[in-house]
Order: structure tokens, then C-alpha cells, then sequence
């Protein structure tokens, strides 16, 4: 007779320290119920968890990812928990617990007042739960971004002023004003840079030798006296959020006039296409030149937008390390992720992966058709294609560069298209 397998529990407990869990139970407070429950119930719980840490974005939790690896390797095989939002609030990790209980690895999750087994209705009601917690977090993003936007609209810049100015928090309103210390400086650095025709190196060594030190009370780096005279929030504007294109008029007192600005544009020593910090190409360890069979490198451009700033334009072409004079066109990044993303599409099963791709790209096929069937359509999905568009479309750069490492095909560029 076959006997049944034990149900042995991690107890996981876990609390962000943002905004939207303040309300939350701490950690101790949910490891002492859980344990008082398990005592109560005769639960045989040989691990315990806890982590502070936020669960909206998938696979950022390292005690998280533990317990997903431990539940695979059979350590214990139930879950106790106070409740399901403690365990997921996004799709990925949501895809992660409901494989492994299709898998037979996760009996069980146990919470305050639940328990969910690999059923159907307990399975689907587990899923419900976490997506109504993800769609609380989606909506208190959007209610957020409305407040910025509206802020904006004042004219008031978020986040930490620049050097040169101060956030102040007085009789409940916020704003910014200049910083009585360091804003002549601001203005200073711009008038050698602009009248005086000085370069960034220059700048550096005359702040430095008067003193002028960030908020943290170091010196001021070369890179930062390069923002400094490349941000047009000195002269009364500001792009929010950054790259996006959309400009506002600010509220605060300007520190020089825009043609002072566009001055110092025209006498900077650095070139405009550079960009501290920027040069991050996700795309060159793929592709291979059609043409000649030459690598494929990436390259930069910025052009300067009417407003103030400038907007980074990516592009890949060939090395020409085989043949110098191949024809082969450049090809921009962003037509590069739209003609990738069909790619896939049209070849999924010809395409070799690394495994870590293949199962997260499962993962989350596996969460995209569950909610398909519960809305009560039948859709068949090609996990690679699928996970492609979301991560390409929607990912980090970490992501995203995470997803390319992990394709093992070599696609070539033809006449700015993609061939395998």
C-alpha cells in the first residue's frame, strides 16, 4: 500500500519598507501567529524564512528565489505564510509557485485563514488573490504617476533637486528654492563655461579649489560638472521623466538665462555624443554580418532637441573586420527589437536557448494561458515568442540583456534584416 507523502512547511514571512506596505504586519509578528498556528494544528514546519524585501517585480527576491529552489530540490514540499499577497504580488512569481504545484513539488500553501492545494478551484482562488494584490499595486502606480504628472504640470520637478538648489518641505507644501551656498557656483561654472569659453577639466579644478563640495560633502566629480552644464532645469526647464520628451516650465527661480545655456553648448569641450554612463548595447552578442561574417558592433548618436537636451539614437552595423568595404547598412535599435520580436515569432523551434531561458519563458507562458483559460479562452502560446515581446518591450536593460545572453543561436543581419 502506498503510503502518503509528509507535509513538511517552510514558513516564509516577508515586509517591504516602501510606502505601500506601512500597514503590513511586521515580520515577527507573522513568523509568532504562523508558529502558534502550526502549534495548534500539529503543522511539522522545518524551515523558516523571512525577508524584507518588495514582491512587484519578478525574481528580484533572493530569499524568494530560495524558496522556489528548495520546494524543486524536496526540502519540504508546503508553504505557511500569512497570507497569499506575502508570497506574490506579480505574474512571474505567481508562474513560479503554480508550476511547481502542477509539478507535484508544492502540496500546499498554507495561510491565517486558507489553504490551497494543487485543485483547480484552490489553484485558481490562489491565483485570484495574488492578481487582485498585483492589481492594487498597478493602480496605486497609475493614482502615483497622475500625482507626478499634475506636480509636474505646477511646474515642480520630483525627486531631488540639483546641485544648486534644495527641496524644502514647509507648512506641507513642497518646493524648491536655491541653495544659498552652492547656487552661485552653479552660476559661476556657467559663466566661465559660456563667456569665458573654459572646459569641463578646467571647471573641476577651479571648484575644487574653492571649495565647492555635493550634498554629501565630497568633492565634485568631473561627471557631475558635465551634468551640470547639460541640464536645462538651470535655466527654468525640465524633462520628466527623463528621455520621455515631455518638457515642462518650472516653477523655480532660474540661476541663468537660456542663452547663456545655449551657449555653453556650443563651447563645451566634451563632444555631444557622449553621454556618462550611457553606452549599454544589449543586442551585439547575437548577430553576425550577412554580408561578410563580421561581427556586429553598436554605436551611439545624440541629437540635440529644440527644447534643451538631447535624445540617444542606438545603432548596429558590421565591423567591416573581414571585408572593409562590406555594404552592409547600419541598423536602428529600436526597428532591431520589432523585426527580433517577429523573428522569433516565425522561427521559436529553431532558435537554441539556454535553460534558465527555456524555463522562465515556460514560466510565464504557464501564467499567460491560466488567465486566458479563466477568462475562458482557449489560446495556444509559443513560450519563447511569448516572453520575448514582454521582455523586450517591457524589461530592464538587465532584463533585457539577460534574455539575449541566454539565446545560444547566432542570427545574422541582411540588408537590415534578420535571417538565422
Amino acid at each position: 500500500m502506498e503510503t502518503e507523502t509528509p507535509i513538511k512547511y517552510c514558513l516564509y514571512a516577508r515586509k517591504s519598507s516602501e510606502s505601500d506596505e506601512r500597514q503590513a504586519m511586521s515580520i515577527d509578528s507573522q513568523i509568532k501567529e504562523m508558529q502558534e498556528l502550526a502549534k495548534r494544528e500539529g503543522l511539522h514546519v522545518v524551515k523558516v524564512l523571512k525577508e524584507s524585501h518588495s514582491a512587484k517585480d519578478s525574481g528580484k527576491r533572493e530569499v524568494f528565489n530560495q524558496l522556489i529552489k528548495e520546494i524543486d530540490s524536496g526540502e519540504y514540499n508546503a508553504c505557511l505564510t500569512w497570507s497569499p499577497d506575502r508570497m506574490s504580488r506579480c505574474a512571474g512569481d505567481l508562474g513560479s509557485l503554480v508550476d511547481l504545484m502542477d509539478r507535484g513539488k508544492l502540496a500546499q500553501i498554507r495561510t491565517f485563514s486558507q489553504t490551497f492545494t494543487n485543485s483547480p478551484n484552490e489553484k485558481f482562488l490562489l491565483m485570484i488573490l495574488c492578481s487582485q494584490a498585483k492589481l492594487e499595486n498597478d493602480n496605486r502606480a497609475v493614482n502615483i504617476k497622475r500625482g507626478i504628472r499634475a506636480k509636474c504640470e505646477m511646474g515642480w520637478r520630483p525627486g531631488v533637486a540639483p546641485l544648486g538648489y534644495q527641496n524644502r518641505h514647509f507648512g506641507g507644501v513642497k518646493d524648491i528654492i536655491v541653495d544659498p551656498e552652492r547656487g552661485i557656483f552653479i552660476q559661476e561654472i556657467y559663466n566661465k563655461a559660456g563667456y569665458q569659453g573654459w572646459g569641463g577639466r578646467k571647471i573641476k579644478k577651479w571648484v575644487d579649489q574653492e571649495g565647492l563640495t555635493n550634498r554629501s560633502g565630497k568633492k565634485v566629480a568631473l561627471s557631475q560638472v558635465f551634468l551640470i552644464l547639460n541640464n536645462p532645469f538651470y535655466y527654468g526647464r525640465f524633462e520628466y521623466p527623463v528621455g520621455s520628451g515631455v518638457w515642462y516650465d518650472g516653477s523655480h527661480k532660474a540661476l541663468i538665462t537660456k542663452e547663456l545655456f545655449d551657449l555653453v553648448q556650443e563651447n563645451k569641450e566634451v563632444p555631444h555624443k557622449v553621454k556618462w554612463g550611457s553606452k549599454h548595447f544589449a543586442f551585439k552578442g547575437i548577430f553576425k554580418c550577412a554580408g561578410c561574417g563580421s561581427e556586429i558592433t553598436a554605436e551611439e548618436k545624440f541629437k540635440p532637441l529644440k527644447a534643451g537636451g538631447f535624445n540617444r539614437h542606438v545603432y548596429y552595423r558590421c565591423t567591416r573586420q573581414v571585408d572593409y568595404s562590406c555594404k552592409e547598412p547600419y541598423l536602428n535599435e529600436k526597428k532591431l527589437i520589432v523585426d527580433l520580436i517577429q523573428f522569433i515569432k516565425d522561427n521559436e523551434d529553431e532558435i537554441q536557448t539556454a535553460e534558465l531561458l527555456k524555463v522562465k519563458a515556460r514560466r510565464h507562458a504557464v501564467v499567460i494561458t491560466q488567465a486566458l483559460q479563466a477568462q475562458g479562452v482557449e489560446h495556444k502560446i509559443k513560450p519563447l515568442s511569448q516572453y520575448a515581446e514582454f521582455i523586450l518591450n517591457n524589461g530592464t536593460y538587465d532584463e533585457i540583456t539577460e534574455f539575449i545572453n541566454g539565446i545560444q543561436s547566432t542570427f545574422r543581419i541582411q540588408n537590415r534584416e534578420i535571417v538565422l
